[in-house]
């Protein structure tokens, strides 16, 4: 189960791996046939708790660091900012505010002289083509061509004091040049003179440039400072076109450790195309092209058993953690259960009419969902191998699956590019999700919150259960056909891409916080560099990769890596897409 541990190293885990040697030397045939199981599911879980201790012991140290950096940074800043600023400092206060700024959400405080000059610009351009009509004009017009004998329209009731908002106040206190009358002397040349009015974003009081109108530059009368502050304080009630862009409330993400390769495991002769784990954790199987299923120690990495029976590439497997089975899916139109105690194939289950793609198994029934190239997800009674639900309704292949315990019980992506949320009582559709614009090959469920994610070529988007709703996209893309994704209970989502891309993202805030790209084994293509496959192990410290190039590589966080060595790269997104 794991490498040769030495107690001294593990002090909180050697009362377990005493228990395991001595149970070990008693039963020294026994062991074999799983005797001493649950002496190594405790020492996994001890090993695992330390790990955890010491990592959040690691993370504590360097926050601790990075506060005292902080501290010292803040009284640094203190006793400079007792010294005048330099005029170069203040003229570039805002590009230095971007650079040095340790809050990237707040923002810096608004200059009430260019809110006014901004806004004013904002409305000329908006309103320029309008600025000849006269209401009093058109108000009497209207009346004039009215029919005989028609009632005149009921004046409009005048406003109330104080009912006007704060943009309108502002908008107000902007004075407009006099309009001039068509063709007299003050018309502009070139122009007509009904449409030479401009608006003139603020003048200083009692100060005019010569043509009578006051001219940008000057200082704002107080009256128009508070009425400016007013529309900052606005949290965009007004209208949309000129009011204040707010920044943006996207949450941090957290910092995590990045990922290093550890190990690359050789040993199938096709593209290694599925993965599965053992529930203990002590083993994990993986489903080649090359039509066998080989079973490795997830310590050592050593081939433990290979299994022979498909006659087409291993395209899923899943492990059952009530039973002694594993099944698996090939594109010879098969599922096949396993007996793992006796190493040879029980039941097979008949009924796809092409390639099998996918597989899952039900948490808490004993069900199997398969997906395939007739587009349609099937529904398994595990035991008398009939078949429940052929659940129709994609156009496409179905390439994902997804199996949970409570609604929706199955939630299914398809190469048509939508995703669906089916009601297992019925076998009925209950909700279709057509948010992406490529195929949907990768599904993964949040270990803890009711959501999911789908990935596709076009973007990673998540979802929250039990409706579909849509929550956002991820903030980068990947730009590759995403083949398979994978989340820890960590918070640390992975996905692999064709192009042999390997991105680890931030769940909560959707951020990618590390980008790698794997390294084909020597004597392989660069085009083999392609991630089918992946899987986080039952701790969620290691990362499994099954890829073009025929290996198996194991992924792992780098111990020594602390938040000032691989700080957040994060900026927060200004406009979010939507779809």
């Amino acid at each position: 189960m794991h490498p040769p541990l030495i107690p001294a190293k593990h002090p909180l885990c050697a009362e377990a791996m005493e228990a395991l040697v001595a149970c070990h030397r008693e039963r020294s045939v026994a062991k074999w046939w799983g005797a001493c199981n649950d002496v190594k599911l405790a020492l996994s879980k001890c090993l695992t708790e330390e790990k955890t201790a010491m990592r959040a012991e690691r993370q504590e140290r360097a926050r601790q660091r990075h506060r005292d950096a902080q501290r010292q940074r803040e009284q640094r800043a203190a006793a400079a900012a007792d010294a005048p600023p330099a005029p170069d400092a203040a003229a570039h206060a805002k590009r230095t505010y971007e650079l040095f700024s340790t809050d990237a959400l707040s923002a810096p405080g608004l200059d009430p002289e260019s809110q006014r000059i901004k806004l004013a610009c904002k409305i000329k351009d908006e309103y320029a083509a309008a600025q000849h009509f006269d209401a009093a004009s058109l108000a009497a017009r209207a009346r004039a061509g009215a029919a005989p004998g028609a009632e005149p329209p009921a004046p409009a009731p005048a406003a109330k004091p104080g009912s006007k908002t704060a943009l309108g106040k502002l908008i107000d206190s902007i004075p407009v040049e006099p309009r001039q009358a068509a063709g007299g002397s003050g018309a502009a040349p070139g122009g007509a003179g009904a449409g030479a009015g401009a608006l003139i974003p603020f003048a200083p009081t009692g100060t005019a440039p010569e043509g009578g109108v006051g001219a940008p530059g000057g200082v704002a009368p107080a009256a128009g400072q508070k009425a400016i502050m007013a529309v900052i304080a606005d949290k965009g009630t007004g209208s949309a076109a000129v009011s204040r862009r707010l920044a943006s409330k996207w949450p941090r993400p957290d910092w995590h450790a990045p990922w290093k390769l550890y190990r690359v495991i050789s040993g199938h002769l096709g593209w290694v195309r599925s993965i599965a784990f053992d529930p203990s954790n002590e083993w994990f199987a993986t489903g080649s092209g090359d039509r066998t299923i080989k079973l490795w120690d997830t310590g050592t990495g050593q081939l433990k058993l290979t299994l022979t029976g498909h006659i087409e590439q291993v395209t899923g497997l899943a492990v059952s953690a009530r039973h002694p089975y594993m099944f698996s899916c090939s594109l010879d139109k098969e599922v096949k259960c396993w007996d793992l105690e006796h190493n040879k194939v029980i039941r097979n289950y008949h009924g796809h009419l092409s390639g099998v793609y996918c597989l899952a198994l039900h948490p808490t029934l004993d069900l199997i969902m398969t997906g395939g190239r007739d587009s349609t997800c099937r529904v398994w009674d595990m035991r008398t191998k009939t078949q429940v639900y052929a659940l129709s309704g994609h156009t496409n292949t179905v390439a994902a699956v997804l199996a949970q315990p409570t609604d929706p019980q199955v939630i299914t992506g398809s190469h048509d590019a939508t995703i669906r949320l089916w009601d297992l009582r019925r076998g009925t559709t209950a909700a279709t999700l057509t948010y992406h614009k490529k195929s949907v090959r990768a599904l993964a469920a949040h270990p803890s919150e009711h959501t999911f994610a789908s990935g596709g070529a076009d973007n990673i988007k998540k979802f929250k259960l039990p409706a579909g709703e849509f929550l956002h996209n991820m903030l980068q893309q990947q730009r590759a056909i995403i083949n398979s994704m994978a989340i820890n209970a960590d918070g640390v989502m992975a996905s692999g891409g064709d192009n042999g891309s390997l991105w680890f993202w931030d769940w909560r805030s959707g951020n990618a916080f590390q980008t790698a790209e794997t390294i084909v084994q020597p004597g392989s293509l660069d085009s083999e560099a392609g991630i089918y496959a992946l899987s986080f192990d039952g701790s969620g410290s290691r990362l499994v990769t099954c890829e073009a190039d025929k290996t198996i590589k194991m992924w792992k966080e780098d111990d020594t890596a602390t938040p000032e060595t691989h700080p957040i790269n994060f900026r927060p997104p200004k406009d979010i897409r939507r779809f």
